[in-house]
């Protein structure tokens, strides 16, 4: 072995012995006569000294070290003078007795500490260099935490981890596919998984009543900082079960993870919102419950007072935030800027000041009296010193733009802390969306999600009105402001099934081309079975305190879905085209 001990490993009761450590140079500087050295591995810092009257080739090659330089140092723990207690190791230092430099190094193009000079396009390029920071260590020590807390939790429950194909049939329904050809089949290609949905259904149909996965999935999607085009799922299914026992038992999970990864106790049980609600409190279903700043609608008590904005308005909701009466006209311009940017998308934003001293101004003052403008401040509890922020038109998506108002307004507050949990389940989401530009219906989660057993009725009706009725056996479980995971349960029946394609306007041809296997499998005694996936990489961001993803993976891709380490993706040479049949040249067969 290179080293008897870890850079993170000895502490004072280790005085007197003698050790071999091994690791990269974090930095090296003279004092007076002495070399002091500070040895980094990924489990910390040990500081290493070289002292004036050591051995000359000692003192020579401690001289000759750089940054990120390998060494090997053998030498006696003793006791530090100067102690350092922002350091585990900080009590003690080594007093070398032999270097040996296994690997030098150029100088690195950016900082290897925990605040790094380099930026982010440099870092990317420079991924492996990057990975060697303590932010990023701690990064993927989190995520290796949480895994292994997952597989014992599960495993406890009686789950099996079985892997499921990555080349698979595309079923475009969703994000679009990545694809890949096939040599020996020419003309066809695979699909990469965006999720392995069929085949966890597939498995409860052959019998394995509790599966589930730690698996990579694949969406050609714009990427953003909690998206990337390829990610990892804790997949999971379960046969025999509603609702209640899905939801239970995974809230089981993550509370086991909130308490062995973070020492954090969650509530218990966790609470439960319709889907209806969050998007009529807070604008989004996936509601930070974190602060208050409810939405709450006020049309009842704007319209027809000759103020032709309101008056012609679908809906009008406020928010009333706290301690803001005090906006100058410059900030609430510039609110108002803000809330017309396509990101938001809202017209205009009309406010009413609740002054300290009980009086109001509003930017409609003109068009209602103060009474007027008390009810409606009031309406969405306002308080003296409140400022109250106001958006009309259509309902669902004015609710949108308040919640992302909403949102805007408790980061300017500081109210969403990174180290406060506030998660919660949603349920009851609507089971289809109406696209009035396809003039058809869309799944609101996808097509083997089953309608609530109450609402089947509304399900097997012709009627849009009773359609848009119809609610999800769904849930999803949210965590401060971010859907960490999603499913439901699953339709089992063939007839169902083919009655979902026919909802959602898939001919009985496409879908037996498409999902042909499935609705068979339906049909040899497939069981009652529900199930859900969390996206691992957004649990880790979120437990660490983080909105990107990308630190907790190793090797992302930026916004572009570049690789820029590795130059991927890439052209491929004429003969891989040629050998693919994806050359220009080559027309494929009909089948």
């Amino acid at each position: 072995m290179y080293r008897t001990h870890t850079c993170g490993e000895l502490r004072l009761a280790d005085q007197g012995k003698t050790v071999t450590l091994a690791g990269w140079v974090q930095k090296s500087r003279k004092l007076g006569g002495m070399t002091f050295i500070d040895l980094r591995d990924r489990y910390g810092l040990t500081q290493l000294v070289v002292e004036a009257d050591a051995a000359p080739e000692l003192v020579e090659t401690a001289a000759s070290l750089g940054r990120e330089f390998v060494i090997q140092a053998t030498g006696e723990v003793i006791e530090r003078q100067s102690k350092n207690p922002k350091m585990p190791t900080g009590e003690i230092e080594i007093r070398l007795s032999a270097i040996r430099i296994l690997n030098k190094s150029v100088t690195p193009p950016f900082t290897i500490e925990e605040n790094s000079d380099g930026g982010e396009d440099l870092r990317a390029k420079y991924r492996y260099l990057d990975l060697r920071r303590p932010p990023l260590q701690r990064a993927l020590a989190l995520r290796h935490r949480l895994a292994q807390e997952i597989r014992t939790y599960l495993d406890a429950q009686g789950f099996m981890e079985i892997e499921t194909p990555y080349l698979i049939k595309s079923t475009p329904e969703g994000a679009r596919d990545f694809v890949v050809p096939s040599r020996m089949n020419p003309g066809t290609f695979y699909a990469l998984p965006q999720s392995p949905q069929t085949f966890k259904q597939l498995l409860m149909v052959a019998g394995y009543d509790r599966y589930f996965q730690i698996v990579r999935c694949f969406r050609d999607e714009d990427l953003r900082a909690d998206r990337q085009p390829e990610f990892t799922q804790i997949d999971c299914e379960m046969s025999f079960v509603e609702q209640e026992d899905v939801l239970n038992t995974f809230e089981g999970m993550m509370r086991q993870m909130f308490r062995n990864a973070l020492g954090v106790e969650i509530p218990d049980p966790l609470p439960r919102m319709s889907w209806y609600d969050a998007m009529d409190s807070y604008g989004s279903d996936k509601p930070d419950i974190r602060f208050g700043m409810k939405i709450h609608e006020v049309s009842d008590l704007v319209k027809g007072c000759g103020f032709s904005v309101f008056d012609g308005a679908e809906y009008i909701g406020g928010i009333a935030v706290s301690g803001c009466a005090e906006y100058t006209r410059k900030q609430l311009d510039e609110l108002t800027e803000w809330v017309k940017r396509p990101q938001v998308g809202a017209k205009g934003l009309v406010y009413i000041k609740c002054n300290p001293d009980g009086t109001v101004k509003s930017s409609i003052d003109k068009f209602y009296t103060p009474e007027q403008l008390q009810k409606v401040a009031g309406a969405c509890g306002a308080l003296a010193g409140d400022l109250v922020l106001i958006l009309c038109g259509p309902r669902r998506k004015t609710q949108t733009q308040l919640g992302v108002l909403r949102i805007e307004m408790g980061n300017r507050l500081g109210l969403r802390d990174p180290k406060v949990f506030a998660p919660l389940w949603i349920v009851d989401f609507p089971l289809l969306e109406w696209s009035e530009e396809d003039q058809r219906f869309y799944a609101m989660h996808h097509p083997f999600t089953a309608p609530k057993p109450e609402h089947e009725q509304w399900f097997y009706s012709d009627r849009k009105e009773d359609l848009e009725r119809v609610c999800a056996n769904a849930y999803d479980f949210v965590l401060n402001g971010t859907e960490l995971g999603g499913g439901s349960i699953r339709i089992h029946e063939a007839a169902m099934q083919e009655r979902m394609f026919e909802v959602l306007g898939i001919s009985k041809e496409d879908a037996e081309y498409k999902f042909g296997f499935i609705i068979n499998a339906f049909k040899f005694g497939a069981p009652p079975h529900g199930g859900l996936a969390f996206g691992f990489d957004r649990v880790c961001a979120l437990f660490g305190g983080q909105e990107t993803i990308r630190d907790y993976i190793a090797f992302p891709k930026n916004n572009q879905g570049r690789d820029v380490m590795i130059d991927s993706p890439s052209r491929i040479d004429d003969a891989q085209m040629e050998e693919l049949f994806l050359s220009s040249t080559y027309v494929a067969p009909q089948p």
